[in-house]
């Protein structure tokens, strides 16, 4: 007899890949003999992989802003033969809807979005004061209908690779002799998440000097930061150096991650280190990390949180005024 599956449809953000783990939690909690495969563009199959509520990470194949009508199709036919009796779709985009319903998937769950009548047939209210925060619309989509949300939500916890991370740290020539805090200065969002590179880099310094191994990590996009940082202080520039799985591995074996609100900020959060979270054009209240070892790193303006990608006002008040005091004493008070 067929085990019964589910197909997610995933978001297309690191961190949103990451929050989107309480859901599968869930859903593993209280079906554990249903197997889950998650639909999701291919960069982020080693984020899946590193969760064990999933069977399988299908790679969506399609162009980031492109309806590619005939890939879907295509993958649709593939994914027939798997049997599915239920999808989830958590974007609330018309395309992300497409492919269950090609593939003839008969229960097809998400909120009504852009266009999607009949595309989505289990359709469910999207209040945005009940729904505050992404991962609270990411569980409601996993419940019955007309359930509420429960008072606990599981928090993601991505697997971690031991023999991955001694590699790493071995070909990376890494330090762990000393207490190893992570920096992540990039946010693919836009500058206005951005803490000042001179307050990372000003930072940086004051950690080596007070007895902290530094890595700074990101993307390609990122090394130019990272050697910004590394050459007023004594961190090593990782940014660009290793593979999002590596990643994973690398912040695990850290005591401490300083980031912008960004994936890289929901990865630290879920392999279990202590995570100070830095916040300007964006709120806590809707993306915090994803942990109860954390501190947020805020200021109250105004003008925000306005979830703008660059600052309306031009003057990025709401990081410049967070300090590299406040936030190095807030590391040193959680030092082992």
């Amino acid at each position: 007899m067929r085990t019964a599956a589910s197909l997610i449809v995933g978001p297309s953000w690191v961190g949103d890949m990451v929050m989107a783990q309480a859901l599968f939690r869930l859903l593993r909690q209280r079906e554990p003999g249903r197997d889950l495969d998650v639909l999701a563009p291919a960069w982020s199959l080693p984020i899946v992989a590193r969760m064990p509520e999933i069977r399988a990470g299908i790679a969506s194949e399609t162009a980031h802003g492109r309806v590619g009508l005939g890939t879907r199709r295509r993958i649709a036919r593939e994914l027939r033969p798997a049997g599915y009796d239920r999808a989830i779709v958590l974007p609330r985009s018309f395309k992300a809807a497409l492919i269950p319903w090609f593939a003839g998937i008969p229960a097809r769950t998400g909120f009504l979005g852009e266009l999607r009548y009949g595309l989505v047939n289990d359709v469910r209210p999207f209040d945005r004061e009940v729904l505050d925060q992404t991962v609270k619309r990411f569980v409601a989509l996993g419940l019955d209908r007309g359930e509420e949300l429960p008072d606990a939500l599981p928090y993601p916890a991505l697997e971690v690779s031991a023999d991955n991370q001694a590699r790493c740290i071995a070909e990376l020539g890494l330090e762990t002799t000393r207490p190893v805090i992570a920096m992540m200065p990039g946010a693919e969002y836009g500058p206005a998440k951005c803490w000042p590179l001179e307050n990372f880099a000003g930072l940086a310094a004051r950690l080596d000097e007070a007895g902290f191994a530094v890595w700074v990590l990101g993307s390609d996009k990122d090394t130019a930061a990272g050697e910004t940082i590394a050459a007023r202080s004594g961190a090593v520039n990782l940014c660009g150096r290793t593979s999002l799985e590596d990643v994973i591995d690398v912040l695990a074996a850290c005591e401490q991650a300083i980031s912008n609100d960004s994936g890289l900020m929901h990865v630290a959060a879920a392999v279990g280190i202590h995570v100070h979270g830095i916040f300007g054009s964006s709120s806590p209240k809707f993306t915090p990390p994803l942990s109860k070892s954390r501190e947020i790193h805020e200021i109250s303006l105004d003008c925000r949180p306005c979830f703008e990608r660059e600052c309306p006002l031009g003057h990025l008040n709401c990081l410049k005024g967070i300090s590299v005091a406040s936030v190095f004493n807030k590391v040193c008070l959680k030092k082992r």
